[in-house]
């Protein structure tokens, strides 16, 4: 993604979305009906704030549209993230069983990645960039690049610190666009 405002290329990488994550969640619903969006991330830190910002966006077009059969955990108001996700793992074990859940989380990656969205059917590794112990949750996973990996948790933090806000927000809103367009339909 170009990180000058590019109107055309965002509604490409847009359809790109829709396409990919309404194949995987087809693939996926054929095990489970019930959906939950994951969203990781912390308001503090710019760079780690896509995942809340998704989760924000989303809930607000679910409510506007009166969708109410999806569960959203993470929000700008009510973070996920390393230091609370056991409680939320048992959350899902308890209350969503056999759902699917979707992921979603801002990620470091090299320079060319940074704009660029990755959706695939695995498990997501939460902490990596950070060398946290690593947790690995979801069905589907949904991740954004944001900025780049240097390969050392401390640079990679002052890195997540210094991103800028609006590749975030864009981001964001194309994620949140995508699966708004996509379930819908569902």
């Amino acid at each position: 993604m170009n990180l000058l405002y590019d109107e055309e290329e965002d509604k490409k990488i847009k359809e790109t979305f829709i396409q990919e994550f309404s194949r995987h969640l087809y693939q996926e619903r054929k095990r489970s009906f019930e959906v939950v969006f994951l969203c990781i991330g912390t308001d503090r830190v710019v760079g780690d704030c896509l995942g809340p910002l998704v989760g924000s966006i989303l809930q607000e077009k679910l409510e506007k549209y009166n969708i109410f059969n999806l569960t959203i955990y993470g929000t700008l108001e009510k973070n996920i993230c390393y230091t609370n996700i056991q409680d939320v793992l048992e959350i899902l074990k308890t209350k969503h069983q056999n759902a699917c859940i979707v992921v979603i989380d801002a990620a470091l990656s090299n320079k060319e990645n940074i704009g660029k969205i990755f959706i695939t059917r695995e498990k997501m590794s939460l902490g990596k960039s950070l060398n946290k112990s690593k947790v690995e949750i979801g069905d589907i996973s949904i991740k954004a690049v944001v900025g780049k990996d240097y390969k050392l948790s401390k640079y990679n933090f002052t890195s997540l610190q210094n991103i800028s806000l609006n590749v975030v927000i864009r981001l964001a809103k194309l994620i949140a666009d995508g699966i708004y367009e996509v379930i819908k339909y569902v």
